[in-house]
């Protein structure tokens, strides 16, 4: 369509509220919006674009066509707009890199030998499922937190299957479990000990401290001063585990803090996660200086909470955002919490947001000085090859065992950085005998053969070519 027929159609639109779909010659989905009416929110896009921002101006110059979805409310429009965000993770939306969800630590009683194991989400399989926790790193922590206090095996062997067969690991010799793999160990213990392990995962220290000081006194009592000796060191770790609140830690908090902070030429998204008024962990996203940075944080927010598969009890931001409160409820329709939205004014709900800011604005300068560096090398590498600074530059390397099996890779990367969802691999095909030039001529030629059919992957045309091999390779 041409750019008088994109407006004529957006003047067409009626007054109601929706979502729009643009796309591109490829027909390839490149932004998603919501509007509470679609005509006058699409037909901005037509109107004078002198004065949009240059990343609209270039998004507008990539439209060929759009589509318009219209919903029965606002609140319906939001949902859609989110879901298809993240269906076609379009090019001019600002997306979150990682988008999966906090891991969750699964114990199933039923097992003869119970055991704790890190997963990205509950199921209905008769298992407890403790968190979610905030990160993999915290997980991984609270798990060797408790696997540490209570003794328990941090190897992989499996039990019963392998008691008896070996000596006990170094774990067992620098008193970092209790030998669970020696015949003098019976599953009734361990299983009592597991039992102990999903108190701490509930958060009930005290209560397993007060078990093993009872069975502390009833060994000492018995004259069992060596099965007292480790029940007591054992006793002093969940205690300390208690003091630290190393359990409770990971688990979801009450309170999050978004923060926002740009340099010249990036911005950072930053989600603090506070419980009981202590700081827990930090989750934080760099992308693109934004043309709206309440649009930026508006959009990353939600897709935030919605790729979590859990919300805190409130939210504090720094300024306001559009569709808060459909938002809110949205939140509450999915994980049955609302959450309060806010922007604190004063006080220390107030220092809280500076905070979460200025970890913003460090993580973006950060990263920022990294970027300048990775561009005077890429502008380095172009004076060095006369040729501009290469912005996409693929490499190729060939392998084969003994001739047979001939494969090839191709690993690209995108402005200094690994673009590992472009990575591919190729079985070359033809050939019964090593032959390095035909297969990299093979490769290379059915790269360009799929760009050139716009095929999906390879729609993008590399500015540097690196292949494994020596001058005669780049002559074929």
């Amino acid at each position: 369509m041409t750019f008088d027929e994109l407006k004529e159609k957006a003047l067409s639109l009626p007054y109601a509220p929706g979502v729009y779909i643009m796309r591109d010659k490829t027909d390839k989905v490149i932004y998603v919006g919501k509007a509470k009416k679609l005509k006058n929110r699409v037909s901005q896009y037509f109107q004078d674009t002198a004065s949009h921002t240059p990343k609209t101006r270039l998004m507008v110059s990539k439209i060929h066509h759009f589509d318009v979805i219209v919903a029965a409310s606002e609140f319906e429009a939001l949902v859609l707009e989110c879901s298809l965000i993240k269906r076609y993770m379009p090019k001019y939306n600002i997306l979150l890199k990682d988008d999966k969800g906090y891991p969750y630590l699964r114990l199933n009683m039923k097992d003869i030998y119970p055991v704790i194991t890190m997963v990205s989400k509950p199921a209905d399989d008769g298992a407890d499922y403790y968190g979610p926790y905030g990160g993999r790193a915290v997980t991984h922590d609270v798990m060797e937190a408790i696997r540490l206090t209570l003794k328990l095996p941090g190897c992989h062997k499996q039990f019963p299957r392998d008691i008896g067969k070996e000596r006990p690991c170094l774990n067992y010799h620098m008193n970092q479990c209790a030998g669970w793999c020696q015949e003098n160990k019976s599953c009734a213990e361990y299983r009592e000990t597991m039992l102990q392990a999903r108190e701490l995962l509930k958060g009930n220290y005290k209560a397993v401290a007060e078990q093993l000081r009872g069975q502390m006194l009833a060994a000492s009592d018995n004259l069992e001063f060596e099965l007292a000796a480790s029940l007591r060191d054992r006793l002093n770790a969940v205690e300390n585990l208690g003091q630290k609140q190393l359990v409770t830690a990971g688990t979801l908090a009450d309170t999050d803090v978004v923060g926002y902070g740009e340099t010249e030429a990036k911005a950072c998204f930053a989600v603090l996660h506070f419980s009981g008024g202590n700081l827990l962990d930090k989750d934080y996203e760099v992308f693109s200086r934004p043309d709206d940075k309440r649009e930026a944080v508006s959009s990353l927010l939600k897709q935030f909470y919605l790729s979590r598969g859990i919300a805190p009890k409130r939210v504090l931001l720094p300024f306001a955002i559009d569709d808060g409160e459909l938002f809110a409820e949205l939140l509450e329709q999915q994980y049955g919490r609302r959450p309060k939205l806010h922007v604190p004014q004063r006080g220390d709900n107030l220092r809280l947001v500076e905070l979460a800011c200025k970890n913003a604005f460090e993580e973006a300068e950060r990263v920022t000085g990294r970027e300048e560096r990775v561009s005077a090398t890429l502008t380095l590498l172009g004076k060095m090859l006369a040729i501009p600074a290469p912005k996409r530059m693929e490499s190729f390397d060939i392998s084969n065992i003994s001739g047979t099996d001939i494969v090839a890779s191709m690993v690209v990367f995108q402005e200094g950085k690994p673009k590992k969802s472009d990575y591919k691999r190729f079985k070359v095909e033809g050939l019964t005998d090593q032959d390095d030039y035909a297969s990299m001529r093979q490769v290379v030629t059915r790269r360009f053969v799929h760009y050139k059919a716009g095929d999906k992957g390879f729609d993008e045309a590399p500015d540097l070519l690196l292949i494994d091999g020596g001058v005669t390779h780049a002559k074929v």
